[in-house]
Formats: structure tokens, sequence, C-alpha cells
């Protein structure tokens, strides 16, 4: 490939970066990575094929055959992630959404001087960002896939940054080389936090790791270590921990296998608007009160229908009728539909908080959800452990 073709990318970095600002995606509070994102630019750790989806399947992109389509991929949004990795057919890597990326970054809030885990360091680019951030020799990634290891490790070299990477599982070690960190960030989603994690981190000190399906947390250390907590601080999905338990899939392919052409056991009458079920807000509720409970909206002839399932054998469907009101069908074991409801009947109870007025507790031996108050609000387990209830 020649000087002049990038595929255009200095457009892109330009493009990209206005966007940022249009959106208000770049965190005030955190004016260094407008500096950081210019001075590392995602294509600077970008394998040299990319996948795309074409409605069937993902499609190579490479840089060598067609370098502009390859940069508009890389750079085809602020909100957009780039899949840079396949195994089986489905995504298993990727840089994640620069928009998500600058969030995760503000909600870390790293500071010169701090030792910082990058935990899932994927392709280098979040590790670069923190150790233009903190300063040299005090960034260690893991990454659990070797090539991908060494891949970071090249290219936080080219950009002259003096970053650690090993190739191992972060999710039940320690910090590479020992002792504790000052910020923890994870890049893929775990559904209940390793205690290993808050050990590694220094009393004062903040996690940052997407939370299974949906969203993403920034816990606090404890003065005393004993425990972390804090609050959700956005909306977005992750890979999950290669190691731990495969989480379900979404779309209507993952929903028909649960179903598996079962007839309806339990339909009725629905006595709300499903489209409240638009609401991210209630999505996120849903999402704290039934954690197993995936929810896609399919388009139809007819309107919107919401598709629900729990990965094993119980589904639901939410779907308007030709001659009436909306009609709730269920089967399998659950009623996972009656689950849906109640928890969505409970959220309008609360007042409709929104997704910033959940938080997470850690402790070694168990963890939970809450609203509100991390004392005294209502709260749900995590993992299936959980203290008196409320």
């Amino acid at each position: 490939m020649t000087a002049g073709d990038d595929g255009g990318l200095a457009g892109h970095r330009a493009g990209l970066h206005a966007e940022m600002e249009r959106g208000g995606a770049w965190p005030a509070d955190s004016p260094w990575l407008r500096q950081a994102f210019a001075a590392l630019p995602r294509d600077g750790f970008a394998p040299d094929r990319l996948w795309r989806w074409d409605g069937r399947a993902y499609v190579p992109l490479d840089r060598a055959v067609d370098p502009g389509g390859w940069a508009g991929e890389l750079y085809s949004g602020a909100h957009s992630a780039a899949v840079t990795q396949l195994t089986g057919g489905l995504p298993s890597s990727s840089l994640s959404a620069p928009s998500v990326v600058a969030d995760m970054l503000d909600s870390l809030r790293v500071e010169p001087g701090h030792r910082v885990w990058d935990l899932g360091t994927g392709q280098g680019w979040t590790a670069a960002l923190s150790a233009w951030r903190a300063g040299p020799r005090l960034v260690v990634g893991t990454e659990v896939d070797e090539h991908l290891a060494a891949f970071a490790r090249t290219r936080l070299a080219a950009a002259g940054l003096d970053a650690e990477v090993t190739a191992g599982d972060g999710t039940d070690g320690g910090v590479p080389g020992g002792g504790q960190v000052d910020r923890l960030h994870a890049t893929y989603a775990v559904e209940t936090v390793p205690w290993s994690w808050v050990e590694a981190v220094r009393p004062g000190g903040r996690i940052v790791y997407p939370w299974g399906r949906l969203g993403y947390v920034a816990l606090t250390v404890a003065a005393d270590g004993a425990a972390a907590h804090g609050w959700v601080h956005g909306l977005a999905q992750f890979m999950g921990d290669r190691t731990g338990p495969a989480q379900p899939s979404t779309g209507p392919a993952a929903h028909a296998q649960v179903r598996g052409g079962a007839e309806p056991e339990v339909h009725g009458a629905l006595d709300r608007d499903p489209a409240g079920l638009e609401d991210w807000h209630l999505r996120f509720a849903l999402r704290v009160a039934v954690p197993d409970a995936v929810l896609f909206t399919a388009r139809g002839e007819d309107g919107p229908a919401t598709l629900v399932h729990d990965g094993d054998r119980s589904w639901a469907e939410i779907r308007p009728r030709t001659d009436g009101g909306p009609q709730l069908l269920q089967g399998g074991p659950r009623r996972l539909g009656d689950e849906v409801l109640a928890a969505w009947t409970q959220w309008e109870v609360l007042g409709r908080p929104d997704l910033y007025d959940y938080g997470i507790t850690v402790t070694p031996d168990s963890q939970w959800a809450w609203q509100g108050d991390p004392d005294t609000g209502p709260r749900w387990p995590i993992g299936g452990r959980h203290p008196a209830a409320r």
C-alpha cells in the first residue's frame, strides 16, 4: 500500500473527532482523552483484516484489497465497534466503539503515575490510551489469546509506549508482576466480579468493567479493602469472558432455537402498551431483576414484537394482535413473560428510575445490585448469591 492509498484515514480520524464533538461524547472531566485519541488513533491498533456483517454472515475486509472499505468499517461511527476476530463464525474480539472507550476511561479516572491493569487487552488500544495518561512502565495488560497479546505488544512498541502485555487468564489470577494497582479496566463482560480483582486494587482504587450482557459499572474499593461498590455508568454490550459460562445469544435465531417450534402453553391479553419496552431504562431494570432473560425486538407487518428467552427452554413473546390489543405468549418450564411483567411493574412502582440510578456492591461472599441507595435501596442478587433480601 502506498502512502496515498490509506483509505483516507486522515479524513476518517477527523470525522470521528467531529462526530464525538457533535454528540457530546468527549467527557468533560477528562480532556486528556481528546489528545490521546489524536496521538493514538484506533487504526494504529487494528489488524489488516476486519469483519463486516452483510445480513447473513461476517465477510472479510482486507486493508490491502480494499483500503477504503477497511477504513470505513473501522471508522463507521462513534458508537460502532469493529470486529477484528472470528471464532466459529462469531465475533471473539473487537475494537470497542470509540464513545464507549472514552466513557469507560473517563469513569476509570486514570491519573499520571497510576498503575493500571488492563484486562482483555485485545489489540492494545485501551492499554495504549491508559499508558499515554499514566506514564511509562505503569500499565500492564492481560490477554487470554496469545496471538492477540503478541499483536498488542507489537503495536504498543510501534507507538513508542512502554507497557507490558502478558498472555493468560486474568479472571482468576493476580496482577502480573504482583502487587496492587490503582485502576483495573476490564474490556470483557463478567456477570460476577472475581474477588481477586478487588484484592488486586488498592483501597480507594477503581474497577471499571462491563456487567454481563448489558451495561458497565465503576466500583470503588473500600478503605478497608473488604468490599467494593459503585454506580452503573453506561449502556453497552461487550463480548463475554472466554473462560466463563457462555452468555445466552440474542436475536431471533436464538429465540427460535429455545422455542423449538413449540406452541404456546399460556397466552392472554397484555394489560399495558408493549411500546414501553423500547425504553432502555426499563430494559436495564429488567436486566437487573430478571438477569437471564434475553429480550429482542423484532419488526413485523403488525408492528414490533418483543421476544424473550432464558437460553434454555423457557420463552415468551409479546406480540401485537390484528383484532385488538397486544397478547403475551409463553412456553417452557418457567413463566418468563410473567417474570418480565412483574419486574416492569416493580420499575413503575419505584418511579421509573433511569439506569444510572442503579449500582452494584461486591463482598468476598456475595454480590448484589441495588437501586437508589447502596444501604437502604431495593436489592437483587447477582450470580445466585445474596445477602438478606429486601
